[in-house]
């Protein structure tokens, strides 16, 4: 925040009516000082926000001649002018600050710091290299007003040449530099060969870089704005831009401490996953999975079993979180126990996973599908406990197998439902998911099904010999335009095995 004292009384419609004057955008052009003292000798005050707010005494000692008094009214007016300025100033701040906050992403955080950045310097391209001090990335680079191949050019750059690199790595015995001017690249006779090469080149003449530090990173990255003809932002300029990198790079801190926290629950969520899914004559199977920012209890598997048979299971455990990913990992470790001793019946299987979560942990439900597969004879044998029906996918059929209602794990005293046993064709695919997969679209569970049943009857013949085409198709269709990877409470799973 700026500190500006209270130093007169000033005409409050006035001053209103000459801020709503100025537009924000604008705001840095419009915002020179409109007035002058009327004695001679008096200085002239520099607007510039936050910057020597008093107004400074005249700098002569004799007395200024008696014919040529000041009129009252010029040192209220300088000042209401400069106070006009400084909320000028804060509005600009406030409201790009605001666009800023805003943003949920780092990718999209460090794209809004640029386009700030470029109106509060008077730039119309740049770049922000992001590099944390710590080593724990991630490490990127983003622009504005350039492709990715003149990010590529100015990479060619040797570091030490480039504003961004003095910054992040700063000059032998000195310290880092607060900010580094370049007003006219072109005509520096010191200016590296290669960096005069590709200024030329991408058509940049000067250039104006700021540090990106926290008070508890000394080093965050660094932002660099490009200017097309020889130029230099004002100091007032160069003030309200360094207090938005400020900002920014609190900001920046912030959402770094997210994306390490959602990695670390990615990793640990993939590691109680299987690492890779087994081979078995006369199947392929494919499998993906989404994982919220939270970490959810979703998971797969797919086991050998003796006499060459296969178990496939998909279950969502309540709850979000370390607890829920801690339940799943026992869950999954639990039904693959009960798989291996009575795997070929299925109903057995859930009903020893519903009497083990009732008695460990009786706060907590679950839903499972486990499925006994034969592959020599295409035969799957499958009970389900308060889970989303499988579908079948092939050339001739696109349909839901029909199993019978049952209550989720955990619900009941004691859990049972009949099994379902089916015999898909030679070169059908059966999905099976988790409701994350449903809900994440945002439809009625109605529709959710209808959605995901139109998806799978569109897949194209020309992938429907790949169970990972499958997938990937149907992901696709339900969560278009990258739904799938957002940030959403609700992970999803697919497991997809096709029969030769």
């Amino acid at each position: 925040m700026l500190d500006i004292p209270l130093l007169v009384r000033v005409h409050v419609d006035a001053l209103i009516a000459a801020q709503n004057d100025m537009g924000v955008c604008d705001a840095i052009e419009q915002n020179a000082p409109a007035g002058k003292p009327a004695i001679m000798s008096a200085p002239h005050v520099p607007k510039v926000a936050g910057i020597d707010p008093v107004v400074p005494p005249p700098a002569h000692t004799v007395a200024p001649h008696p014919a040529t008094p000041a009129p009252p009214a010029a040192a209220g007016a300088v000042l209401q002018d400069r106070l006009a300025g400084w909320v000028s100033d804060l509005t600009t701040l406030h409201e790009l600050t605001e666009r800023l906050v805003r943003t949920r992403s780092l990718d999209s955080a460090l794209h809004e710091l640029l386009r700030a950045g470029a109106a509060l310097v008077g730039a119309r391209r740049g770049l922000v290299v992001l590099e944390p001090a710590d080593g724990l990335g991630p490490s990127t680079t983003v622009g504005l007003g350039l492709a990715h191949a003149d990010l590529g050019h100015i990479e060619t750059v040797p570091r030490s040449s480039t504003s961004y690199g003095r910054l992040l790595d700063g000059l032998p015995g000195s310290p880092r530099p607060s900010e580094i001017a370049h007003p006219d690249l072109l005509g520096e006779a010191e200016l590296d060969p290669r960096h005069r090469e590709v200024a030329a080149r991408l058509g940049y003449a000067a250039s104006y870089a700021l540090p990106l530090t926290t008070e508890t990173s000394p080093r965050l990255g660094a932002a660099v704005w490009l200017y097309d003809e020889p130029a230099e932002p004002s100091e007032r300029q160069r003030h309200l831009a360094s207090l938005y990198a400020r900002y920014a790079a609190e900001h920046l801190a912030r959402l770094l401490e997210l994306e390490h926290a959602h990695a670390q629950v990615a990793t640990v969520t993939e590691e109680l996953l299987p690492s890779r899914l087994p081979r078995v004559a006369g199947m392929q199977l494919a499998a993906r999975h989404r994982t919220g920012p939270q970490g959810g209890g979703d998971w797969y598997d797919a086991l050998p079993l003796p006499e060459g048979a296969l178990g496939l299971a998909v279950g969502s455990v309540s709850g979000t979180g370390p607890s829920a990913l801690a339940a799943m990992g026992r869950l999954r470790a639990s039904l693959r126990a009960y798989a291996v001793m009575e795997g070929e019946d299925p109903v057995a299987v859930l009903s020893d996973l519903e009497l083990l979560l009732r008695l460990t942990e009786p706060a907590r439900s679950a839903t499972a599908l486990f499925a006994y597969c034969e592959p020599a004879q295409r035969k799957i044998v499958l009970a389900g406990a308060g889970h989303s029906p499988p579908l079948i996918i092939g050339d001739r059929r696109t349909e839901y197998v029909e199993t019978s209602l049952s209550a989720p794990l955990g619900m009941l005293a004691c859990w049972e439902a009949p099994s379902v046993e089916l015999t898909p064709a030679p070169g059908e695919t059966v999905l099976l998911y988790t409701d994350g997969l449903l809900e994440r679209t945002g439809d009625p569970m109605d529709r959710a099904f209808a959605r995901l049943h139109a998806a799978a009857a569109s897949v194209p013949r020309a992938v429907r010999n790949d169970p990972g085409a499958i997938a990937d198709h149907v992901l696709r269709i339900m969560l278009p335009n990258g739904a799938d990877t957002a940030d959403s409470a609700e992970d999803i799973v697919l497991l997809a095995a096709r029969f030769d």
